[in-house]
């Protein structure tokens, strides 16, 4: 459950409390945030405005070098990276196991992550974002950006095709699903692809709009989702 750092009481329930320092339109956050709700852990939300330049701040820089969300800090723990945060958080909080014993699918699982995080999102990144826009333009780069990441959906429809169950791979919420389910969203709300070419992924992207953990991390359901007022 997050909270905004308005709603800390004082230093000692701070101290107690995870803080994710975040922003509501990134997946690889969005992927963390999934996973601090299927293990119900309490978490205090930073926003870091990527837009207004808040990840150039020095002290947001002492976090993460690299100045990206999300970065997870836990009493005298620093971790940043979603994939590393992720893993983090699996080894100290055993609730909720996303990696299954069966080396085989956690094997599988781990693929999948690996290929949404180094194959597909790095085209939703700001900086290449804004790269692009200096070679191409608006139409072109939402091609080319189109254009990179159905190949890497067509990937995992691949990988995934025969794998039996209602998620990613199988009937459990693992690994696969907490870094597939951001992809799906970005890949319809924000590319505009059409994912029924993906009837694997299509089946399971209909069964994470199930689970509450996944709708309450939601880009729109973030603290610093943008006012329509």
């Amino acid at each position: 459950m997050a909270s905004d750092s308005k709603d800390i009481a004082g230093p000692a329930q701070e101290k107690l409390k995870l803080k994710l320092y975040s922003y509501w339109q990134s997946n690889c956050s969005q992927r963390v945030i999934i996973v601090l709700n299927l293990k119900g852990l309490d978490y205090e939300y930073k926003a870091v405005d990527l837009l207004k330049g808040d990840q150039f701040d020095l002290e947001f820089e002492k976090l993460n070098p690299i100045g990206y969300v999300p970065v997870l800090v836990d009493g005298d723990a620093v971790v940043g990276d979603s994939y590393a945060i992720v893993l983090y958080l699996e080894d100290k909080y055993p609730q909720h196991p996303l990696l299954p014993k069966d080396l085989k699918k956690k094997a599988l699982n781990l693929q999948v992550a690996s290929i949404v995080c180094s194959s597909i999102q790095p085209f939703h990144n700001l900086l290449i974002q804004k790269f692009m826009e200096t070679k191409f333009n608006a139409d072109e780069k939402l091609k080319l950006v189109q254009h990179h990441v159905e190949k890497g959906l067509s990937a995992l429809e691949k990988l995934l095709k025969d794998v039996p169950g209602k998620y990613a791979t199988g009937d459990e919420v693992l690994l696969a699903d907490v870094f597939l389910a951001p992809q799906l969203n970005f890949a319809v709300t924000w590319l505009g692809i059409d994912t029924t070419q993906y009837p694997r992924l299509a089946r399971a992207d209909v069964a994470y709009n199930e689970l509450p953990a996944f709708q309450a991390a939601l880009p729109e359901r973030q603290p610093d989702y943008p006012s329509s007022s």
